[in-house]
């Protein structure tokens, strides 16, 4: 395949995916596996990465009103040291809470995806993670919404997000599962996971960027293909954002944890085929 068709049918996968409960990365992975291909500029982890900026900003752009309250939220709790009985001070602050066992793991284990991107582990995280989904969708109370949520759920929502550095896990199936285990509406869950999410894909996404600005990805970026892909993952993330959001207000999350049952048995059929080879 062109390189350029793929990286653009790669950014639709990695908009899509990103947010709808099924694993961006381990799609990332599996796709140019169960399609053949073998570009190393496809395949690389540096690609993967800068699609997230395309999915980072569809996120900016969704929730603009809410980090246009957000923001100054944030600064005002920094700069008074209170609360004052605002609602999107607390939420701000809940969010940040959130974002901090994020970053630290995410830091610590940042090399974990790059040692874990093969089709064997993905599969079996793909069960595994929608086996938490699943449990979750039938635990949680579905009553609170973020602002319900005490400063420890938010410590424990933003540590169950580090696990999505798992290729399989997914960061907003792992995190909703999170939020709904809290007693979270799915809705509310959803919401809470993309604004959570945020600030962790801007830090990936500098970094990444940083890195291919230094030359140290050891691959060459050829730059059409790169910003056809993350323009590509822009539109298809706004797209899922909105179908996802709308789709959990009236409906469970069972049909995606079919869905990445389905994929998994798909990888293994498909492994299983060319290993007879």
């Amino acid at each position: 395949m062109d390189t350029l068709l793929a990286a653009i049918v790669m950014g639709i996968v990695q908009g899509l995916t990103e947010f709808l409960p099924v694993s961006s990365s381990g799609h990332l992975i599996l796709v140019p596996y169960l399609l053949g291909i073998d570009d190393p500029f496809i395949t690389s982890l540096s690609f993967s990465v800068i699609l997230h900026v395309g999915t980072l900003v569809a996120l900016l752009l969704y929730f603009r009103a809410d980090w246009l309250r957000l923001v100054p939220a944030f600064l005002a709790v920094v700069r008074h040291r209170s609360l004052g009985g605002d609602p999107d001070r607390r939420l701000a602050l809940l969010i940040a809470v959130a974002t901090v066992p994020a970053l630290v793991l995410g830091y610590l284990l940042r090399d974990l995806e790059s040692l874990v991107r093969e089709v064997g582990p993905v599969a079996v995280m793909l069960v595994v993670g929608g086996g938490i989904l699943w449990l979750a969708e039938r635990s949680g109370a579905r009553s609170r919404v973020a602002l319900d949520l005490s400063v420890r759920q938010a410590l424990a929502i933003g540590g169950a997000q580090a696990l999505a550095l798992i290729p399989g896990v997914s960061r907003s199936g792992i995190s909703i599962s999170a939020g709904l285990f809290a007693g979270l509406d799915r809705e509310a869950a959803a919401r809470f996971a993309f604004l959570m999410a945020t600030p962790i894909t801007a830090g990936a996404g500098l970094w990444e960027v940083r890195k291919i600005i230094s030359g140290e990805v050891g691959v060459e970026l050829p730059l059409v293909p790169l910003f056809a892909g993350m323009a590509a993952s822009l539109v298809a993330g706004l797209l899922a954002i909105a179908v996802l959001m709308r789709y959990l207000r009236t409906n469970g999350v069972g049909i995606f944890v079919a869905y990445r049952i389905a994929l998994a048995a798909l990888v293994v059929v498909a492994w299983i085929g060319l290993w007879d080879r």
